[in-house]
């Protein structure tokens, strides 16, 4: 039995006390993926961002709202465990300030500066010791050349590459590369089947080798 530590769904960064940046991730692969690894019999912990989709009642479960929030329980988690699979999609930007009161409308262009949020994979990367790590990478163009960059420069063993059609979807299509760049895998359908299918392949590469 492996202790596999699942990212899922987004996250917000407040602008001000009702506003937000996000993005429409659902969480849908983060509870296929974690029913997939509790079905092979494996001890699972997800740290989720604000979704509406339950996650299963043998996962235990870490809320987080913001990207920071999400970093710090997975920095206290992740050395306890085996693997990562990171199919979060943890917001890139967050505002310089965030206002203490609504933002009222005044007629003039509202300016707001924006800065880079902290990488969840490639923090826990540097922190890894022997555990794997498998990532998500979500492309709108040169798909394989920037998951293939992506799981260089944040050490991981396979990077999941999937495109903008699966956010908020029932369905997917992705494709699995691996540290050559060869797709390994190519599956597609509802999530909840292409996440069964995408833990196999963990299973088989990363966790029984």
């Amino acid at each position: 039995m492996a202790h596999i530590l699942i990212t899922s769904g987004p996250t917000r960064q407040y602008l001000d006390p009702v506003r937000y940046l996000t993005n429409a991730s659902s969480g849908r692969m983060g509870a296929a993926l974690a029913e997939a690894a509790i079905q092979s019999g494996h001890d699972v912990i997800v740290v989720s961002g604000p979704v509406d989709v339950e996650y299963p009642k043998k996962a235990k479960v870490v809320s987080a709202i913001s990207t920071e929030d999400m970093l710090k329980a997975c920095l206290k988690i992740f050395p306890k465990c085996e693997g990562l699979i990171a199919a979060a999609a943890p917001c890139d930007y967050r505002p310089v300030s965030v206002a203490k009161h609504k933002i009222r409308k005044t007629g003039a262009t509202l300016k707001m500066q924006l800065v880079e949020t902290a990488d969840v994979v490639a923090s826990l990367a540097s922190v890894k010791d022997k555990q794997w790590m498998v990532a998500f990478a979500l492309e709108t163009k040169d798909a394989h050349m920037r998951a293939l960059q992506k799981l260089e420069q944040k050490s991981c063993d396979l990077v999941v590459v999937n495109g903008p059609e699966a956010v908020h979807a029932l369905n997917t299509s992705v494709e699995i590369l691996d540290k050559t760049g060869d797709v390994i895998a190519a599956f597609a359908g509802s999530k909840l089947s292409v996440g069964k299918k995408i833990f196999r392949v963990i299973q088989q590469r990363l966790i029984q080798k």
